[in-house]
């Protein structure tokens, strides 16, 4: 038997494989106070003068929170999911400097968890935390490198951003069995809030900062081509977009399909959106042009009641390891409440299938609700 052949059999042999897919994990500042061991509770911005402030706002709208938690406290009811999905990877956007540094950045706000606390992360078994976002130098360099350090130390991957351009640019390795990986790589746009002197250089640690051009989408390929093995699942997280409002730009769009069409792109994993956006469905593959926040300390802030950024969103995807095709999409709704994850009503989940299926009608993509509550996902 030749080598093309067996290699074939091995493609044919390949099973499906199961990612969970999240958007932004913003467990520094209000959540920090509450695990065991916090940074310095104090603040530098506008309205809000110290990090504890904003667990006080929290009690006051859902009830004391006993703290210290416990470092698995803040996934709540998402554990016993994942333990039944049993998903291979587990992909998350963090949105917090790890780092007891104070060189802050003069932004407004600024978000850091203590390196003791992140902890957390290990306790809901994250594999990969994608770090290009416009808040993971809140902190300036020496915030990243801790951040970087910290991920090391508790072996979980990070992409998106590095020491130089040439890590922010690396893909972050996840071995999926059966002799694949799942490659993940990472980038935000301007239009995320990511200042222009965030941009990793040759020589200068940061973010992997992208203008969403076709230039941009072919290097992406370039590098997938340099590093794609049989069986291989890839994965392309950006920080794109605005905070509020459903409005996808047509250069998102433009960028997700080339990124699909010239990198073999299973998933185009997009955050930013403080609540989801549409998902759509592109030659077999997925797009979530936002899945809004999974953890964030939010409550008691009024404002953009109307969006439920309360409400968050766990992506369970499979995906076909011989053609990188999407078979199916399970979204399990669940709410924020005293810093924890719990299950979402009935009537908020159906809410947020009919919000996702008016947004992603016009994308090709249908949502549906299963008795359980469970939103699914198929192509028109």
């Amino acid at each position: 038997m030749s080598a093309i052949e067996d290699e074939g059999r091995a493609q044919q042999a390949l099973p499906s494989v199961k990612i969970f897919l999240c958007g932004d994990v913003m467990t520094g500042r209000g959540i920090d106070q509450v695990l065991p061991l916090p940074c310095a509770p104090q603040l530098h911005e506008q309205y809000m003068s110290l990090a504890t402030d904003y667990v006080s706002l929290a009690e006051r709208a859902h009830g004391t929170i006993a703290k210290p938690v416990d470092p698995a406290y803040i996934w709540g009811v998402s554990l016993e999911e994942m333990q039944r999905q049993e998903p291979a990877a587990r992909i998350v956007n963090l949105e917090t400097s790890i780092t007891h540094g104070d060189d802050f950045s003069p932004k407004g706000i600024n978000y850091r968890m203590s390196p003791e606390n992140a902890v957390c992360l290990t306790a809901a078994h994250i594999d990969c935390c994608v770090l290009a976002n416009n808040h993971v130098l809140d902190f300036g360099h020496a915030g990243l490198i801790d951040t970087l350090s910290t991920l090391k130390r508790l072996n979980i991957g990070a992409a998106g951003a590095g020491r130089d351009m040439a890590e922010a640019m690396s893909p972050a390795v996840v071995d999926i069995g059966g002799g694949g990986r799942l490659l993940i790589l990472g980038c935000a746009a301007r239009s995320s809030g990511v200042p222009l002197a965030w941009a990793a250089r040759r020589d200068k640690p940061g973010v992997s900062l992208s203008n969403l051009s076709d230039l941009d989408a072919d290097a992406i390929a370039d590098r997938v081509a340099k590093m794609r093995r049989p069986g291989d699942v890839v994965v392309v997280s950006i920080h794109w977009g605005s905070n509020w409002g459903y409005d996808v730009p047509d250069d998102h769009r433009r960028f997700a399909h080339r990124l699909i069409d010239k990198a073999g792109v299973s998933i185009v994993h997009g955050h930013s959106s403080h609540h989801p956006r549409a998902l759509e469905t592109y030659r077999n593959r997925l797009i979530l042009h936002g899945c809004g926040d999974f953890l964030n300390d939010y409550e008691g802030i009024r404002g953009y009641e109307r969006f439920r950024s309360d409400l968050s969103l766990m992506y369970f995807a499979t995906i076909d390891r011989r053609n990188g095709d999407l078979l199916c999409l399970e979204i399990v709704p669940l709410q924020i409440r005293r810093f924890q994850l719990i299950r979402a009503s009935r009537e908020d989940c159906s809410w947020l299938r009919d919000t996702l299926a008016r947004e992603s009608l016009r994308f090709g993509a249908h949502i549906d609700m299963t008795p359980c509550g469970t939103l699914t996902c198929r192509p028109m």
